[in-house]
């Protein structure tokens, strides 16, 4: 936690405070337009990760109309091309100019501190009503301590309301842990995480990786985009092969299609997510989930076998043991770049499957007993986005952000936490197109702060969050991730349904059991 320069430090006092300007701050703030609200930005620009903490190589893993704002369709939104990250950006900043956001972002402002100055502390369980007084008091119930340009000296602002958008990736790696004289320091090459080598340029990053032994350790998303640049920067007779440390299996999509048939239809419609179990179900639903239930893992079934048939996954020894709606379920599909098994059958990318490893002076060494040479190590193992509230929040709210044991944090419409007051979080809670999560979460987030509906009580907001906590909890062993994708449908018609909105959205029945829902289906229907 950054040290107070000040005991009772002067204060800028506005209404609403807004942490991040990537995806998430950039939707909060348009729809918080008409309060002015102040946006603090780390960096020197918009876009969050898509700017910070991108590969030359990184694309949406979706065509542009599945990734946009419902109000500002992508010019070429019909094009099935993956767009780059430059465009993203481009895009972004095209959304915050349009609708005049920019104007509310403050650069190069680091938020170092948050003060709690209310006077409720945590939210107490039970009460009617809402869980809190009006999210507007009229008074600051937060104060801000802000790193300006890099200077020593805090600047303080003071708010009603805050909303958090710093998101779950970038800024803080998560690294392995290792045994006693076994870590990176025993090793005469060079370790990074995925963080250090995404701020490299694509001249520096080739530099990094050409005619070097390199290991990657993951199989996400991001670990297969970096074994793919290392292999294409080991092209020829010098080129060294990558190799891929690969800890848990997870499928992998080439496409959104499958056997022919649009991908939408498995899951993303109103009928496909009948299949599965969403909160608050009635006993009938329940009884027919059940029922369905063979259905449901035909589907699944029905998948793997075109994966299987499309992908060499057994071939490499890449095939999980757990059925693909378990990593649907959980938000972990990746979309595979198209040269990856190219590169693999060429042998610039090799596979070595490992629960455990640790560092020798000269490279990685396995629980098998076996060990590789490397030159450099990357780990693309993840971030750790609750150890960056943790270390701006106060107590005791500090010990309220992760629900144990599943780690998850405890967000009522992935927006509120039940037991901190007058604040908001966008953007940590995943589904298959987080923009348009974020989006209906900040329209749902500024029609509670102008007071058009109440919240539940703090403790039917819990037992909402608990509800689906064990629908994931039941439906797939990766649960410890707050993922929507299978009632994501059914999430946003109790949304709808708080803010006064027909939570069907579509123009007939027919649209409604098995077109896929998207942004552009809540833009001005109310």
């Amino acid at each position: 936690m950054a040290e107070n320069h000040y005991e009772n430090p002067p204060l800028t006092i506005s209404k609403i405070g807004i942490i991040g300007a990537g995806v998430s701050g950039i939707a909060a703030a348009k729809q918080l337009y008409h309060h002015n609200p102040v946006v603090f930005e780390a960096s020197d620009s918009i876009g969050g990760v898509w700017r910070t903490c991108a590969y030359n190589s990184t694309k949406l893993q979706s065509a542009p109309k599945d990734y946009e704002f419902s109000d500002f369709p992508w010019p070429n939104r019909d094009d099935p091309s993956f767009p780059t990250h430059v465009e993203i950006v481009d895009y972004l900043e095209s959304y915050a100019k349009h609708f005049d956001v920019l104007k509310f972002v403050k650069f190069n402002s680091k938020v170092m501190e948050l003060r709690f100055v209310g006077q409720q502390g945590t939210t107490e369980l039970g009460g009617n009503g809402g869980a809190f007084g009006s999210p507007l008091p009229g008074h600051p119930v937060w104060q801000i301590a802000v790193q300006i340009n890099g200077s020593q000296n805090l600047q303080w602002y003071a708010f009603e309301f805050v909303v958090v958008c710093i998101g779950k990736y970038g800024d803080i790696p998560k690294i392995p842990s290792f045994p006693h004289n076994k870590g990176p320091e025993m090793f005469q090459g060079e370790v990074l995480h995925s963080i250090d080598y995404c701020k490299l340029d694509k001249d520096a990053a080739s530099q990094l990786l050409k005619g070097k032994k390199v290991a990657v350790i993951g199989y996400k998303k991001s670990a297969i985009d970096l074994a793919v640049e290392c292999a294409e920067a080991n092209q020829g007779p010098e080129g060294q092969p990558c190799t891929m440390v690969v800890r848990t299996l997870h499928w992998t999509v080439p496409h959104y299609s499958v056997w022919g048939l649009p991908f939408f239809l498995f899951y993303s419609t109103r009928a496909s997510q009948f299949l599965h179990e969403k909160p608050n179900q009635s006993f009938l639903r329940t009884m027919l989930c059940y029922l369905l239930s063979p259905l449901r893992r035909g589907v699944s079934k029905f998948i793997e076998s075109y994966l299987l048939w499309k992908l060499p996954l057994r071939k490499y020894g890449l095939k999980p043991d757990h059925p693909f709606e378990e990593d649907y379920a959980s938000c972990q599909m990746a979309i595979m770049p198209e040269n990856f098994f190219t590169e693999a059958d060429k042998g610039n990318i090799v596979f070595k499957r490992s629960s455990n490893w640790w560092f020798w002076k000269e490279g990685i060494e396995f629980d098998d007993n076996t060990k590789m040479k490397a030159d450099v190590v990357i780990l693309a193992t993840g971030y750790d986005g609750k150890k960056k509230l943790k270390t701006i929040l106060p107590d005791p709210f500090r010990s309220l952000i992760e629900y144990h044991p599943s780690g998850i944090m405890p967000l009522y419409r992935g927006t509120i936490h039940p037991l901190i007051p007058n604040i908001a979080f966008v953007g940590y809670i995943e589904s298959v197109a987080n923009l348009h999560t974020s989006e209906l979460r900040s329209m749902w987030l500024a029609r509670y702060v102008d007071e058009k509906f109440k919240l539940p009580s703090a403790e039917n907001m819990l037992e909402q969050i608990y509800k689906e906590m064990e629908v994931s909890r039941r439906i797939t062993r990766f649960y410890k991730r707050h993922c929507i994708s299978t009632f994501s449908i059914n999430h946003g018609d109790d949304i709808c349904e708080e803010m006064g909105w027909n939570s069907w959205r579509k123009r007939s029945w027919f649209a409604e059991a098995f077109s896929p829902y998207g942004s552009q289906d809540y833009r001005l229907k109310n």
